[in-house]
Formats: structure tokens, sequence, C-alpha cells
């Protein structure tokens, strides 16, 4: 505490801007409070195409800088938390009529040795008229190229960072917005409601960090009654989930008519996610949907490239994000920078930190940068911590998670492989509390369908935030992919009449 009743930070949005500057601060030393209006990721931030990525096509636009920290930062994050990062392969084939091929060498030649890359494999080209990965493509397609970058469970790992922040004596709100903020005696007046109760919180803090995504403009000028010279441009990004088309575990990346590219990643087992648009947006972000152009845009790419068609009604669920992204003042959305801006207004001795930008990839240093400009306000905090910090449930040996799957089944012979990898996925180093003292899949209480077992839905409830059963099916676990319609509304009926209260 910088004073009686008054925090260090308070701060605005639970993506994974928020979630990180969270952990990043109190595990600094600092008194944090984080509130959201929702619900943890319910934003962008698990509407993305779940890859922790250097961009690519970035190469395009120069920007080699981005691209380096990401590519960097890849690999630090793999090493925190391989139980929700994991690497994957991209398949490229070549299509002459669009970019030519020396063109994509050099882009892959820079992209493995621009970040310093350790771990994962590099580069190399594959005859697709022999190599195994090239039988579900179109015969047209004889040459391509096949690199590394890495996936994640972005909606966990917006929460595993929240959780880290609490551990370290933060405090997370969710569906609690800030409703207003004023400049007071040299710190921060704001009004906290949790919008289950109803009831308004007064808070006083030193400094705020507006990191609040799509509304951080909406936070300045009307929660705040502030300004900024700078404004975040919404763009749409859309994908669509379908059945797996392909034998193995590598993904596709696709060039369409128009020079975008497309990643279809293998999701969830036997499913595809394919993505991802770039459609300018202006209406609210709460509203963003994809539209019926989007998907018959992303089945036509796919179909360009694949010999099995895809038809609409393949589509089994389609989600749609809006990405804040720092207005820099290009047409093309494609072309809109990825990186991120920071915004510090000092006006009365009250600091306001506004985040324009950024992507999953650079979260951390995201946060640790900002941690850096707000290091005159508080002199004393600590150093830079994250970089060598798991997240938790990420505390694996050598970050090897096959070996560390192995001897969690050795741990729990009762248990089916498929339940053993979803806890392993999803809490790590951690399973052992979602299992307690569990002997069979009896102890572990009511099965909903698929992987979910009532002793994981406890422990969401208890110690990560989950307040609905979307919260539980969609955001923490994916099960409501795997689950029937009716296996669905007995759990949500399940959970609001046993958990509703004590979520």
């Amino acid at each position: 505490m910088t004073e009686a009743g008054m925090v260090d930070l308070l701060v605005i949005g639970g993506g994974i801007n928020g979630a990180g500057i969270a952990r990043d601060a109190a595990g600094r030393g600092l008194s944090v409070i984080l509130c959201e209006k929702d619900d943890l990721a319910e934003g962008c931030s698990s509407r993305s195409g779940k890859l922790v990525h250097g961009g690519l096509r970035y190469l395009e636009y120069y920007e080699f800088r981005l691209v380096r920290e990401a590519l960097i930062e890849r690999e630090v994050l793999l090493n925190s938390a391989s139980h929700i990062i994991w690497p994957m392969r991209f398949v490229l084939p070549h299509s002459p009529q669009d970019r030519p091929a020396w063109l994509v060498r050099l882009g892959l030649f820079l992209y493995d040795h621009l970040g310093g890359r350790k771990k994962l494999p590099g580069t190399r080209t594959l005859d697709l008229r022999r190599a195994p990965e090239g039988q579900p493509l179109l015969d047209q397609y004889t040459r391509g190229f096949e690199y590394s970058d890495c996936w994640v469970d972005d909606a966990r790992l917006v929460v595993l960072n929240a959780v880290g922040a609490k551990e370290n004596g933060a405090e997370v709100l969710t569906r609690t917005p800030c409703i207003s903020a004023r400049r007071e005696n040299g710190g921060w007046t704001a009004q906290l409601r949790d919008d289950r109760t109803g009831q308004v919180r007064t808070v006083r803090a030193k400094v705020i960090v507006n990191a609040a995504g799509p509304w951080v403009n909406d936070f300045i000028g009307r929660v705040a009654g502030s300004n900024s010279r700078r404004n975040v441009r919404l763009v749409k990004g859309s994908h669509i989930i379908v059945p797996k088309f392909w034998e193995g575990r590598q993904a596709y990346l696709v060039q369409n008519h128009d020079k975008r590219v497309i990643f279809i990643n293998p999701y969830e087992g036997d499913l595809a996610l394919i993505g991802t648009t770039d459609v300018g947006y202006e209406g609210r972000p709460e509203d963003v949907k994809a539209d019926e152009t989007e998907i018959e845009y992303l089945i036509a790419a796919v179909n360009r490239y694949f010999k099995e068609k895809l038809r609409r009604e393949d589509v089994i669920m389609s989600f749609s994000g809006v990405r804040p992204l720092f207005d820099d003042g290009k047409g093309n959305p494609s072309a809109v920078t990825r990186d991120y801006v920071f915004d510090l207004d000092e006006t009365g001795g009250a600091p306001l930190l506004n985040i324009f930008g950024g992507k999953i990839t650079t979260f951390r240093e995201l946060a640790e940068r900002g941690m850096h400009r707000l290091q005159k306000f508080f002199p004393n905090m600590k150093g830079d911590w994250t970089g060598a910090a798991p997240l938790p449930g990420g505390e694996i040996p050598d970050a090897d998670f096959i070996a560390f799957l192995d001897n969690l089944k050795k741990s729990y012979p009762w248990m089916p492989r498929s339940l053993v990898t979803h806890f392993g996925r999803c809490y790590g180093a951690r399973t052992d509390r979602i299992v307690g003292n569990a002997t069979s899949l009896d102890g572990l209480g009511r099965h909903f369908g698929a992987q979910l077992y009532e002793a994981e839905v406890r422990y969401l409830v208890s110690n990560e935030w989950a307040q609905t059963p979307d919260d539980v099916l969609h955001r923490r676990t994916k099960q409501e992919l795997h689950m029937s319609d009716q296996e669905r509304a007995a759990f949500a009926d399940w959970f609001r009449a046993e958990l509703a209260q004590a979520a």
C-alpha cells in the first residue's frame, strides 16, 4: 500500500495484456487490483488464432523488430508454460501465382534466424509429390516449405496469468466494470460495480493501467474523463471450426488470391481451426460475429488448395474477435501494425497508462516494458522476473511435456490416457489439485460428458473465477466442442442449481 486505503495499481481489463501486467506488477511487490467487466478473456483474448508466433507475414511490411521480439518471446513462453503452449509444424504449399518462391525462402530464412531460435526445428523444403504432408493437397502444388511456430490455449494463458497475479497478492475482480475514475489529491478515485450483486465499491489507486483492449478509448473518455491523441483501430478477425480433413499433426498456411494468408490448424484432436480474416469493424465490440461472407471466404481459401472440398454445412462453429490495433493510419487492415504503443498521461499527478495494440505472443514483454514506464512512480519495486518464471502449472522439468504426461499416467494408472492428457494440458504440474485423493473415476464426481468431471468444475469455480457454464465449457476447458447438445444443457442446469451461488 502506498497510503492508507490506496493500492499502487488499478488494472482495467482482464484480457491477456491486463492479466499479464497484473501478474508482473504483483510479483514486483506492488499492491494490485485487476477489474474486468466480463469474464477473463471473454473478448479478443479467447478469439484469436491460438498461436504463439513471430508473425511470418509481418516481414512483408518490414516489421523486423516486431518479428524478432515475437520470435524471442516464443521460446520464453514455451519454456514457461509447455502444458498450454507447444511446437507445431506449418506446411506452406507454394503457389506460383502468388508470392514468388525466392521471396518465401527469404522470409523463412529471416524467420529462422532473427530471433535466435534454440528449441524449434528450422525450415525445410518439401517435395509435395512425395512427402506425406502433400497428400491432402491438390496435385498442382508440387513444392512447399515447412517451418515451426507454437500453438497456445489463449484463454487459459489469460487465466493462468490472473492466477499468477492472485498468488502474488493481486485482487482479481471479474464481472466488475470500472464505472467511473477521477483524479483526486494526486491519485485516482475509482468506482467498481459488481454486476452480480449491484454493489459499488470505491477504491483509491496511485496509478491506473488501461488495458481495456477494444474499449481503451471508451475508458479514456467516458470513464476517466481524459483524452489521448492516440486511437485504437478495430479490425475483425473471424475463424471457423470444421472436422479435421487430413492425416498428421501438421498445420497448413495457404496464400489466398488477395495475398492474405490463412492458417489451417489441427484443433482439439479431431477438429480443424481455420482463419483468420482482416475486416475493418465499426460496431460495438460486444456484438462482433463472423458473417457469411467471411465464412465463405475461408472455405474458398481452403478449397483452393485441398482435394477434399469443404462445404458450408461442415462448419461446426464460427467465432470472431475484434483486434484492438494501434491506429497507424494504414488503409489496409492487414497492413496495420500489430505492435503496441504506450500513452502515459500524468495529468494532476495521477498517472494513467493507456495501452494501444499488442498481440498474444508479446504480452509478457509488453507487461515488462509497461512496468518500466511506471518505474519512476514506484522506485522501490522489484526488478524484472517473469522471463524465467513458469506460469502456474508450467513447473515441468526441462519443459518436457511428453515425459511429464508419461509420469502423470503412472501416477494415475486408473485414469484413461485421454483424461490424463486433458488434465495435463489444462493444469500441468497442478493436476493433483483437481484429482485430489481420488483413486477411481467415481472419485472425480459426476461425469458430464467428454472429459468433464465434477472435480474439475469445482476447482474452476474455486480457483479460476468460473461463474457460468460458458466460463467452464468455452473458455477454460473447450469441452463444449466434444459434448452433445443434451450434455451441455444438462451441465448448464446442474451448474446453475449447484454452483451458481458459490461462484
